[in-house]
């Protein structure tokens, strides 16, 4: 008898699992109007699938999983965290996520969208050549000029600048050339004079100048030359207007709280991403109340004796010739 109870206690009970219920997910590119998405997105509607269409080969494998994120979806939790840069967890309570997928969603569209930087990125081709000169001459009478150069630097989760970001812009505010990958510390000049620019510029391909700062030792402000120096301000400040409408159209990038790997990879997106929005006519919010673009402190200028001495011979030629 006591054998026959034992063999009863320990009968294997088969276990019973509960059905998985998901909830409901919002779906904001129906439910929101145009103006509304380019308040919450920074983009429209056709934008928006524009985007997803873009990323669609990266990303569709991981949407055949049972109740997975849509391509779409992906595209507005990241377009979301991008616009106003707050928290991962603040941004799933929005979209109906957790704060795990947010973080993953994020990092996965970033590395596709940064992916898209040559597609999108690129310097005036010999037939794009004249058009930039001439835009850009017709900002400040600047000859010659065939784009702007400038290093920002971004703040980490510490407060501190981790990562120096060069950018080269043009006169209607498109990024035609980016290096991101150095830290904070780099100083401007060095990161132009190890880039695959600088060499493209000492080949003399494209044939023209990019105007930079006093940072920079192909072309020092001098004070004597008054003319000079205000047609060099009046075109360089197209690097600088490039630089505040990149901040004020993502938000997020005032104040990364990554690691310094997943930031290069959003701000390479952001890149991209600024120059769909500058070819494709999008809005910029008017009514920004984000933090205002950190202030740098200018950089004293660092030369190299070969490079400041052609540096002064270009630009005393430029003064004698055109002003």
């Amino acid at each position: 008898a006591d054998i026959h109870m034992a063999a009863i206690v320990h009968r294997y009970h088969r276990r019973r699992y509960r059905q998985r219920v998901h909830a409901e997910r919002a779906k904001p590119l129906e439910q929101y109007t145009s103006e509304e998405l380019y308040a919450r997105f920074c983009f429209g509607r056709d934008d928006i699938k524009y985007i997803a269409d873009l990323v669609r080969p990266t990303l569709q494998h991981q949407t055949q999983r049972s109740h997975a994120l849509s391509v779409e979806e992906q595209c507005l939790i990241t377009l979301c965290f991008y616009a106003c840069g707050t928290f991962y967890q603040v941004i799933g309570d929005n979209m109906g996520v957790r704060k795990a997928t947010v973080s993953n969603v994020v990092k996965a569209m970033s590395v596709a969208l940064g992916s898209l930087i040559n597609q999108f990125v690129s310097f005036p081709k010999d037939d794009q050549t004249a058009q930039t000169k001439h835009k850009l001459f017709q900002m400040g009478n600047m000859p010659s000029t065939i784009g702007a150069i400038d290093c920002t630097r971004y703040v980490n989760r510490k407060g501190r600048h981790s990562i120096n970001i060069q950018l080269v812009g043009n006169a209607d505010l498109i990024i035609t050339n980016c290096v991101v990958k150095w830290p904070g510390s780099g100083h401007d000049a060095r990161i132009l004079r190890e880039s695959a620019l600088y060499r493209e510029l000492q080949s003399h391909r494209p044939n023209g100048m990019v105007l930079g700062d006093s940072a920079y030792p192909l072309l020092a402000n001098n004070p004597e030359q008054a003319r000079f120096n205000s047609s060099h301000c009046k075109t360089r400040c197209a690097i600088e207007r490039l630089n505040g409408v990149l901040k004020r159209r993502f938000a997020c990038l005032n104040y990364l709280r990554v690691q310094p790997k997943v930031a290069c990879n959003i701000i390479l997106a952001c890149i991209v991403l600024h120059n769909i929005a500058t070819r494709r006519h999008v809005p910029l919010d008017d009514n920004f109340d984000g933090p205002e673009p950190d202030v740098e402190p200018e950089q004293p200028p660092m030369f190299l004796p070969n490079e400041g001495h052609t540096g002064h011979a270009i630009r005393d030629a430029i003064v004698r010739n055109y002003f």
